[in-house]
């Protein structure tokens, strides 16, 4: 029998990447690798399948490793700059994905990359440049008109419901895709705003996030809340005691978990983000951790917690009804709410240009009160800075009858 090729494992392994066996094109890519040590094709593409299954840190050693091996190969410039902006290293990243286009100019979805990683990094308005060449090269695709039209808001450049009705115009749009479209065009004033914001939206926002979150927030945002609401906490009399059944819901990286952390006998913290919850696992604050999505999970834990906090979460729903009752029903009697709100006033809540609810802190209280929640403590505050600007909010501790 003939010996099977490197080249006919590479061949294999890439066709069946393709059809999304990810496990299997892994092994075909090292089996590669053994009859070919230092294969810059199966490395890269060993960190291509490693970052679509969410090993960023393999990702980027092999992705390193094959750009050794052909330190001029634009495929192996893009990929890196691809993975280095997905794991929060902005900077390396932008250069990768210059230097790729600088030896391939049109390639639409690296032009895509580089225009979002610099928007991630604040500069909305360089990124202009780049999402526009990508949408000429692919003007059926409807990835880059989205990056487009969410660069053009954050630039406060005129175009962006253009670039969002651009992709609703696309034949055989994704549903996910469309429904960030439809979600966009809503926080620019064209068209009623949805009870909350697209699951696919905030799961992929704060995955891509989670890498910078902490050092964003804290030494750019000016980011204080978890803090804030402990200490409201304590001045509605709620004694840091560490007897609590403690849900973190959000939880992010755990910033929340180690404010809330005193309170708590157990902690437990909910995302959607498997990222931020990679992130908040490595504190080693929680005893468990939880994927799901909000309401859905509140509903499974009737009287499960003596304290449910919620540190900038409920900004991405719009209609808080079904979360302060699945909070209420979360906890058992006597037990405790607190939470941030970004402040509304006029409507019960309404969608910001930066893609988030505001409420009316007088109607939050109403809903509470029909949920079975009762005010212990109320504080304005602002949440953090943004663009220069302090984020009014309102924090709120309720108990349960």
């Amino acid at each position: 029998m003939a010996q099977v090729s490197a080249d006919d494992l590479l061949r294999e392994g890439a066709a069946r990447h393709a059809r999304g066996e990810l496990a299997m094109a892994q092994r075909l890519y090292r089996r590669v690798l053994k009859l070919r040590p230092g294969d810059g094709n199966a490395l890269n593409l060993l960190a291509v399948a490693a970052r679509q299954g969410g090993d960023l840190p393999a990702a980027l050693a092999l992705s390193a490793e094959a750009l050794a091996s052909q330190p001029a190969s634009p495929v192996f410039l893009a990929n890196r700059g691809a993975i280095l902006a997905e794991a929060g290293q902005l900077e390396p990243a932008i250069a990768a994905l210059r230097e790729a286009l600088a030896r391939r100019p049109a390639d639409a979805t690296t032009l895509r990359n580089l225009g979002q990683a610099l928007c991630a990094a604040g500069q909305a308005a360089a990124a202009l440049a780049p999402l526009r060449q990508a949408v000429q090269l692919a003007p059926q695709a409807p990835e880059p008109w989205l990056a487009l039209a969410h660069a053009l808001r954050e630039a406060g450049e005129p175009g962006a419901a253009e670039a969002a009705k651009r992709v609703l115009a696309l034949p055989g749009l994704a549903p996910a895709l469309a429904e960030q479209a439809r979600f966009l065009l809503a926080a620019l004033g064209e068209g009623a705003a949805p009870d909350r914001a697209p699951a696919g939206y905030v799961r992929d926002l704060f995955d891509q996030y989670a890498p910078r979150f902490d050092d964003d927030l804290q030494d750019r945002l000016g980011y204080r809340t978890p803090s804030l609401l402990a200490a409201l906490l304590e001045a509605a009399g709620v004694a840091p005691d560490g007897s609590r059944r403690v849900l973190d819901l959000g939880c992010g990286t755990g910033l929340s978990g180690l404010a809330l952390k005193p309170w708590a006998g157990r902690l437990e913290g909910l995302d959607l983000s498997p990222r931020m919850l990679a992130e908040a696992r490595r504190r080693g604050i929680y005893d468990a951790l939880h994927e799901a999505e909000l309401v859905d999970f509140l509903a499974t834990r009737r009287a499960g917690f003596d304290l449910v906090a919620a540190v900038d979460v409920l900004n991405y729903l719009g209609d808080l009804g079904p979360a302060l009752a699945g909070i209420a029903q979360a906890l058992a009697p006597g037990g405790i709410a607190a939470f941030s709100v970004e402040a509304g006033q006029g409507a019960p809540f309404a969608l910001g240009e930066g893609l988030r609810y505001r409420h009316d802190p007088d109607h939050v209280l109403a809903l509470a009160k029909a949920a079975g929640l009762a005010p212990l403590a109320r504080r304005e505050a602002a949440l953090r800075v943004e663009k220069g600007v302090p984020v009014a909010g309102v924090l709120l501790v309720l108990g349960r009858a």
